[in-house]
């Protein structure tokens, strides 16, 4: 049984529309789009996101890095939030939250022709658009130190683990801290400060453990690893 607050995504890394419409309408409640590490440029994203129209799903547009042009642009071409790498501190917090926001809060650029207000059909005002979603992700032990003091910033929505390179991390500074302790100090940090935790798994059977830790943003696999995983299934299976 998940909790209310339980909010399951999956990662899209090809750039396809049809995989963008197709995860849009199979029932998860958020989808990523990946500028970090995915394969296709940030002009694809518009398209994908015109994909997910009519869906009631959350589109979160993980940018490269923090460049506030960027996350303007994305949040311009109406994504409903952004995801940041190797967000570390609480200075690299605070320029996310300022490149998301209008003034006096931020400094995002202020243009009435785009698509997240209708090209104009609608008032470019941010007391009544829709907040967007900030997903500070914590991928070193420098990060996860600084966890309690990053979630504490107004702003920031949710900590998001992440595994692979927090995994790298603990391996190249040689720590003698587990994955399962930086995980947990994670957790307890969002908590604390009432915001919410997530983490990408790749099995669903690694769920369970995670909700037990109160993580509620959880992706599970992505576009290519579903593909990679069912041609391994299939070439193993008639060979």
């Amino acid at each position: 049984m998940t909790p209310p607050s339980f909010k399951l995504g999956t990662w899209l890394s090809l750039g396809s529309t049809t995989v963008a419409e197709l995860a849009a309408d199979s029932g998860f409640d958020w989808l990523l789009f990946d500028l970090e590490h995915g394969s296709a440029t940030d002009a694809a994203i518009p398209d994908q996101l015109r994909a997910t129209r009519g869906s009631p799903i959350q589109t979160i547009v993980r940018v490269g890095a923090p460049h506030h042009d960027l996350i303007g642009r994305v949040l311009d071409w109406g994504a409903a939030g952004i995801m940041v790498p190797r967000v570390c501190s609480v200075d690299d917090a605070e320029r996310i939250v300022k490149a998301a926001h209008y003034a006096p809060r931020g400094h995002r650029g202020v243009a009435r022709t785009v698509r997240a207000v209708g090209y104009g059909l609608r008032p470019n005002d941010e007391k009544q658009m829709p907040r967007p979603k900030i997903i500070a992700q914590i991928e070193t032990l420098d990060a996860v130190d600084q966890a309690a003091a990053i979630a504490a910033v107004d702003g920031i929505d949710v900590l998001f683990i992440g595994p692979a390179d927090l995994g790298y991390d603990l391996l190249a500074q040689k720590s003698e801290r587990s994955y399962a302790d930086c995980v947990t100090r994670v957790a307890l940090a969002a908590r604390e400060s009432g915001k919410e935790c997530g983490i990408l798994l790749r099995r669903t059977e690694d769920m369970a453990a995670m909700l037990e830790l109160g993580l509620s943003w959880i992706a599970v696999d992505s576009d290519i690893g579903l593909i990679r995983e069912g041609y391994k299934r299939i070439v193993a299976a008639a060979k």
